[in-house]
């Protein structure tokens, strides 16, 4: 894929990063170089790997899922103007 100057303009506008006249030919160089890389990635055939998390073969480490309320609604509600049982109340916003 080929970048030009004015692209090279355009992405360093959105970017907000000020780039020099006699710089905008060796990045779109840089940019079209870094994009023919990627492109070659596409001729790899990886129709039968299989996706993976990390590249080691390793169990997810996971902690029980258990429902708690966690004991702690008066720490909570210490600082709440109002609040009625372990519920803050709030002013109505709809009518």
């Amino acid at each position: 894929m080929s970048v030009d100057t004015e692209t090279v303009q355009r992405i360093a506008r959105l970017a907000r990063i000020r780039i020099a006249e006699e710089e905008l030919e060796p990045m779109a160089r840089e940019l079209s170089a870094i994009l023919d890389w990627i492109g070659q990635l596409d001729e790899v055939d990886t129709a039968d790997v299989e996706p993976m998390t990390s590249v080691e073969d390793m169990p997810m480490k996971k902690r029980a899922d258990v429902v708690a309320d966690g004991n702690c609604a008066d720490d909570i509600l210490a600082n709440a103007p109002r609040r009625e049982g372990n519920f803050f109340v709030v002013p109505k916003v709809v009518e």
